[in-house]
């Protein structure tokens, strides 16, 4: 087993540490380390000063999430490669839950659950559970239980080693890069597997924890409108590589069902007096009409074909 941390900036260097601590207490220690650092030489060298025993390298593909995986992957030697974010703290049995459904040859991916961890230990009104995918975290909606899904999150994911370099990796025209709020790179490349593999398995293992810090910067209500603007932005771009079929599938159900149960709890609680209810229900609208906005703004512009040209360019 690979454990994989991309690394883009000292401002985040706390955290950094506090997640490879997190990978050296674990119940089942993985047999090797990966910190990527995204050209940033002075960051690469205090890794290396600081941690000497793990594998500390720089990215040499495109700047962005997306090349520093790719890296890491090129590099890596376990079965299995799982990647957590750099602001993220693995609970002591991430891997060991993490690794667990790969008993089944059929599945060739597992995630974990995201906890986010407020910086003031109090949840945004705006930020219903159900948008808890905007700072990064498990949302209300996913599964509770072990199930398979459609796709997993960045910042607590794995894949075997196999499946990865079968498919060229993420691609790198699509993931996010330094502070810009662009993603989807790990959607795209589970769609992309389960459409070369019809039959495997992508499977989430709640689990399997990991508590991911939200800096104050994200808990405001223009944080809310920026990221969910550009993840309308990035699901356009993940369409034009693989249909918009499959790149919005999830999405029909969540924006249908799950969004308008939030939306009524919130007023809910709004009725009997509680102001929170009324951000509650204010934030899932605007994120909603952010991300719509988003996807038809990428639909029609040059972001799409950005992407696709990188896709091919990747593929031939």
């Amino acid at each position: 087993m690979t454990a994989v941390v991309c690394a883009y900036t000292a401002a985040r260097w706390t955290d950094l540490v506090a997640a490879l601590d997190g990978l050296a207490t674990q119940t089942v220690a993985p047999s090797q380390v990966l910190v990527v650092v995204d050209h940033e030489d002075d960051l690469l060298a205090r890794v290396r000063e600081a941690f000497p025993d793990v594998e500390a390298v720089p990215s040499t593909r495109l700047r962005g999430l997306s090349g520093a995986r790719n890296t890491a992957v090129g590099l890596a030697r376990g079965e299995v490669v799982a990647f957590l974010d750099d602001d993220a703290v693995p609970r002591p049995d991430w891997l060991e839950r993490m690794l667990e459904p790969y008993d089944d040859p059929d599945v060739l991916a597992v995630g974990g659950a995201a906890r986010p961890v407020w910086p003031d230990g109090a949840r945004p009104g705006q930020l219903a559970t159900e948008l808890d995918w905007v700072v990064g975290c498990t949302y209300r909606g996913l599964p509770e239980e072990r199930a398979d899904v459609r796709n997993l999150m960045g910042c607590s994911m794995s894949f075997r080693r196999t499946a990865l370099e079968e498919l060229g990796g993420f691609a790198e025209g699509a993931g996010r890069i330094g502070a810009l709020p662009l993603g989807c790179e790990e959607t795209e490349l589970c769609i992309r597997l389960r459409q070369r593999h019809p039959h495997a398995r992508v499977v989430l293992e709640p689990a399997s924890v990991v508590d991911h810090r939200v800096t104050a910067d994200r808990t405001t209500w223009r944080y809310l409108r920026t990221r969910s603007y550009a993840e309308g932005l990035s699901k356009a771009a993940m369409a034009a590589v693989v249909g918009s079929t499959d790149a919005t599938a999830v999405e029909r159900g969540y924006v249908t069902r799950v969004l308008p149960g939030g939306v009524r709890r919130e007023l809910a609680r709004a009725a009997r007096g509680d102001r929170d209810g009324w951000q509650g229900a204010a934030g899932i609208v605007t994120a909603l009409a952010a991300t719509t906005a988003g996807y038809a703004r990428g639909r029609l512009g040059p972001r799409a074909r950005l992407v696709r040209r990188a896709e091919e360019a990747r593929t031939a």
